[in-house]
């Protein structure tokens, strides 16, 4: 029940922002979202000594929605590159004797790209036309997938995907987990759509499981890194927001980017 009740209750809540809400209440929901993900990751990435700096992360990783919100002309690269440069500043201002400036600089840079770029690719993708049912889809595809690996996983999963980053993940629950991806992208795509080119929704699915299979892996080696078991607690046994978010931040700028380049349904 630790893991079920809150699994449902976020389930609930994201189907209802997702159906009913509007773009501005999804970016109400979405700002406090990658705050908190940017703290978790914050508490993984830096040392005791530099937890301070946690604090004040999420500021730098909302940068590249906020100037989307405030600032569309420079839109999100632009405020990637203002968060990048004012991490930079910030880690000069800091440099002293026995701190490791390097390190500092590249484990906060891969934050901003994580949770502040990645995550802000949620956003672009609601505003798309029909960008709520794709996010949809998406979310039916990275939750599928992720079920249906530990499934299909614990049932028959023999083979190791990756035993060095997550010994418990194996070929054949990947395997059934994309499966089981592709599975709810057509149920859910029946449901959402007048029309669908089953010839773009079918192989994108895939893929988009296969990049959410890397974003698990990824968030792996960082809490394998920083020995950390969960990113945080706030979902109960769930989990932290990274540690249900992971697949997703990797795969909405995937999906984003396709549906540019080949708009369909």
């Amino acid at each position: 029940m630790n893991r079920v009740i809150p699994g449902l209750v976020l389930a609930a809540c994201w189907l209802l922002i997702l159906l009913k809400g509007s773009v501005a209440i999804f970016a109400l929901v979405l700002v406090p979202m990658l705050a908190i993900g940017a703290y978790e990751y914050g508490r993984m990435a830096f040392s005791d000594e530099s937890f301070p700096f946690s604090l004040y992360f999420p500021l730098l990783c909302l940068l590249p929605l906020l100037i989307l919100f405030f600032i569309p002309q420079f839109g999100i690269n632009g405020g990637l590159c203002l968060a990048f440069l004012l991490l930079a500043f910030l880690t000069l201002s800091r440099y002293a004797e026995g701190f490791d400036a390097y390190g500092f600089f590249s484990r906060a840079s891969l934050g901003l790209l994580y949770v502040g770029f990645l995550g802000g690719h949620l956003f672009l993708l609601r505003g798309l036309p029909e960008g709520n049912s794709w996010l949809l889809i998406l979310t039916g595809i990275t939750a599928g997938s992720d079920s249906g690996a530990y499934y299909v996983g614990r049932a028959f999963g023999k083979h190791k995907l990756s035993s060095l980053i997550s010994p418990k993940k194996t070929i054949e629950g990947a395997v059934g987990g994309l499966l089981s991806g592709v599975f709810v992208s057509v149920v859910l795509a029946l449901f959402l759509f007048d029309t669908v080119s089953w010839s773009f929704l079918l192989p994108v699915a895939v893929f988009l499981g296969i990049v959410g299979i890397c974003g698990d892996l990824t968030e792996s080696v960082i809490k394998r890194a920083t020995g950390t078991k969960d990113s945080g607690v706030l979902l109960g046994g769930h989990g932290g927001i990274l540690d249900r978010a992971d697949s997703i931040l990797f795969a909405a700028p995937v999906l984003y980017y396709l549906l540019l380049v080949l708009r369909t349904v």
